[in-house]
């Protein structure tokens, strides 16, 4: 698929992934250090967004990560990433990580992470994103709450640059 197309549906850029938590991933508790998590998500949500716009993307913000159930030596970490919005030359995309057992194949909800990139041209300058097709109605909720998430972060990035005077 190429850029000249009206866009993409968040399944067309989805991206899935396993890691296996090695003991050198994990604190003296057993349980996977969240700086080996957060970087598979910044990993994963990247190729979804380059996926999504078929350009070099960078991370521009982490909006937010919630840690809901540890990991442990040995689970499989499953992560799934997909674009949920797109605006002029960016694009959130929220991830969902689960853990599972593979010897009992219990699996749970572990985390949940929504990041932001910017989509970089040739002369890595932003450039202009191809528009995200929600289909399904929880791909039309995940584009509705990012919305929200955008709008919020402009209000607050507003209002901190107003009243910031460490900068």
């Amino acid at each position: 698929m190429n850029s000249s197309q009206k866009g993409k549906t968040p399944g067309q850029s989805a991206v899935v992934t396993r890691y296996l938590v090695m003991p050198d991933q994990a604190n003296p508790s057993g349980t996977a250090f969240g700086g080996v998590i957060m970087g598979w998500i910044d990993m994963v949500a990247a190729m979804a967004a380059q996926r999504h716009c078929e350009k070099e993307v960078v991370t521009v913000s982490c909006d937010s990560i919630n840690f809901r159930s540890p990991i442990y030596i040995g689970d499989q970490v499953i992560l799934k990433a997909s674009v949920n919005y797109v605006s002029h030359t960016s694009m959130e995309v929220g991830v969902l990580v689960t853990k599972e057992n593979p010897i009992t194949g219990k699996n749970a909800r572990a985390t949940t992470a929504h990041l932001t990139f910017v989509a970089l041209d040739q002369n890595k300058k932003p450039t202009p994103v191809i528009p995200i097709l929600p289909e399904s109605d929880n791909e039309k909720r995940w584009y509705k709450n990012a919305e929200l998430r955008v709008k919020a972060r402009k209000e607050l990035l507003k209002k901190i640059k107003l009243g910031d005077h460490n900068e």
